[in-house]
């Protein structure tokens, strides 16, 4: 069966010991009160929330499903209850500003809450997720009208939000979308058009479901320079809050999916329903994209979050599922065979799978101290450096952390066996639910291209530094450190090739875009299990010191998993390098025709 426990002591590793959370985070103005104490408290009550009442929905809602009846879609059974008792506990706010009646706390401190309610339910969580979303493109670029008015239904959960950007003819290409906004003459806008997979489009949960809606105006101008962002909201809301008519947009139908199946996936028409310009007119993909960017963070922390219930589940199950004996001799001679988890495949799958999980983990932890520190700091060129390292690990999280999480619960369901493939135990359906976040917020190759054709040129490569260089200084400050020699060599020798994969694409690329093309999902990997080691170096400097104090078995087991990322994962960054440098001709040079 399905097991989970959230981590909350390598949660805290990564935010204290691993990285200075009290010294970067909690002294931002506006932070001083999410100092230690709060957050374990934050941690400990979220982490009940998620394992003893989202937990037990997941298996049921993933059985049920939504239904869809006369334009009306209904939750699975227990899912409004969880989700009001999640909205009167603060949860939906919780990074929210104090303005608008959130909590008020530290991204960070989110992202740990979301990993637990990904790894619980992530049906469950895509409500929240997206409202979330909606609330900061609206924070960000909304009126001082529209944020009055709506982000504080927001933030309490009252209401909820969605991105409506897919059409049934474009994806990715958003230039090529034809909702249209027209001018009612009252300062709103008549939206007219058809969108498809919108999560959450249509619900019980909330009184009311704000749409962010991408369109175009009449003069606008071809691609997406014509696009703008639109709030639609289910029910008109007037100007003192109060709930009016139903507006003109209405679910069609709902998906059946492969996963996420008690999340609602909806086309939804809009048929002249009444807009509000968010921003200036044209400008709605610099909103978007706020949204996009923070929901493809979120993605990589649904990769995380079901990797690390697959590997619970399954090593739990690895020690009490008897098969054989152990190579070496029996071990449980009291025992009719030994449990699987003395089989040296076992063991390795078990350790690939928690090494990824918590070099993830702190990957994740580190980018959202710096979303912090970019919102927060009082030094501009501080906030500056925080908001490069955040532009250019955002595709790296939402690929690498979604592929690995896909990888990882594959992997649990091998653990399990022929029991991990039937529906009983539910391992089976952490991998249907993985495998979307491959897909949405934007296809993982189309985040490799991202990393490849937008962030390591932007700004003449400045970006990159925001990672080379922290990298750099921890190899030369611990390059005489005899114990660290173990992993600080093998991150030297991938970082090296990482340096020479940056080069030669930035110089094959700008002779050749398709040479780029071609490199870019290698290359995003290279780059991932190069950030991977590079905070696995650190946290075995840490777990060194510590090994042999209060709490040893914890550091002891922080290096037995490094030493095993360094020596059995790590290495794939040779192949890598050695595919990135074969160039684009074995990709571009067969014929089409040979397909």
């Amino acid at each position: 069966m399905v097991t989970y426990s959230a981590p909350l002591d390598d949660v805290r590793f990564d935010l204290f010991e691993l990285f200075d959370y009290e010294g970067e985070v909690a002294s931002l103005p506006g932070y001083e009160e999410a100092a230690r104490d709060l957050v374990d408290a934050v941690l400990d009550e979220g982490a009940r929330f998620c394992e003893n009442e989202l937990m037990p929905l997941n298996r049921p809602g993933d059985e049920a499903g939504c239904i869809f009846e006369n334009g009306v879609v209904r939750t699975p059974e227990g899912f409004k209850e969880a989700y009001k008792a999640f909205a009167e506990g603060g949860w939906v706010g919780l990074a929210c500003s104090p303005d608008y009646g959130g909590q008020g706390l530290p991204k960070t401190v989110q992202f740990a809450l979301d990993e637990f309610v990904c790894s619980t339910n992530l049906s469950f969580g895509m409500y929240p997720g997206l409202s979330y979303g909606a609330y900061r493109a609206l924070e960000l670029h909304g009126s001082d009208e529209q944020k009055q008015l709506y982000l504080p239904k927001l933030a309490e959960g009252t209401w909820s939000g969605t991105m409506c950007l897919t059409e049934p003819h474009c994806g990715t290409d958003l230039g090529l979308i034809r909702t249209k906004a027209e001018p009612n003459g009252n300062g709103a806008y008549k939206i007219s058009g058809t969108k498809i997979f919108i999560s959450a489009g249509e619900h019980d949960l909330t009184e009311n479901i704000l749409h962010l809606v991408l369109a175009k105006l009449p003069d606008a101008p071809p691609g997406t320079r014509g696009i703008s962002l639109f709030l639609v909201p289910k029910f008109l809301v007037g100007a003192d809050g109060a709930l009016g008519a139903r507006n003109g947009v209405a679910c069609g139908a709902i998906e059946h999916k492969m996963g996420i199946k008690a999340s609602s996936t909806c086309v939804m028409n809009f048929e002249e329903a009444e807009g509000y310009l968010v921003g200036a007119p044209h400008s709605g993909m610099k909103a978007m994209f706020t949204m996009m960017n923070a929901a493809r963070l979120v993605v990589g922390i649904q990769g995380l979050g079901l990797a690390e219930t697959a590997y619970q589940s399954a090593a739990a199950y690895a020690k009490e599922r008897l098969q054989g004996r152990a190579l070496s001799g029996v071990k449980h001679p009291d025992q009719p065979a030994d449990p699987i988890i003395v089989h040296p495949d076992v063991r390795k799958t078990l350790l690939t799978m928690r090494a990824y999980n918590e070099g993830a983990r702190a990957l994740a932890i580190w980018v959202g101290m710096a979303l912090d520190i970019a919102d927060k700091h009082p030094e501009p060129e501080r906030r500056q450096e925080a908001d490069d390292l955040v532009a250019l690990m955002t595709p790296i999280i939402k690929a690498f952390l979604t592929d690995s999480g896909h990888e990882v619960t594959n992997m649990g369901v091998q653990v399990f066996g022929g029991h991990g493939y039937i529906r009983e135990t539910g391992v089976e359906q952490l991998v249907r639910d993985a495998r979307i976040a491959q897909i949405y917020e934007g296809a993982n190759g189309i985040q490799a291209l991202d990393l490849v054709g937008r962030k390591l040129p932007q700004h003449m490569g400045r970006l990159l530094r925001r990672f080379f260089h922290p990298v750099a200084d921890f190899l030369e400050e611990n390059q005489a450190e005899a114990e660290l020699m173990e992993f600080v060599l093998p991150l030297a020798k991938a970082f090296g090739r990482l340096q020479q994969a940056t080069a030669w694409v930035a110089q094959q690329g700008l002779r050749d875009p398709e040479e780029a093309g071609a490199a870019a999902s290698d290359y995003l990997r290279l780059f991932a299990l190069v950030a991977l080691a590079y905070l696995w170096a650190r946290a075995a400097k840490v777990a060194l010191a510590k090994r042999d104090g209060e709490n040893g078995a914890f550091y002891q087991a922080k290096l037995a998993t490094a030493r095993f990322y360094m020596t059995r994962l790590l290495p794939q960054s040779s192949a890598l390098f050695a595919a990135i440098m074969a160039g684009a001709k074995p990709v571009m040079e067969p014929e089409e025709a040979w397909f």
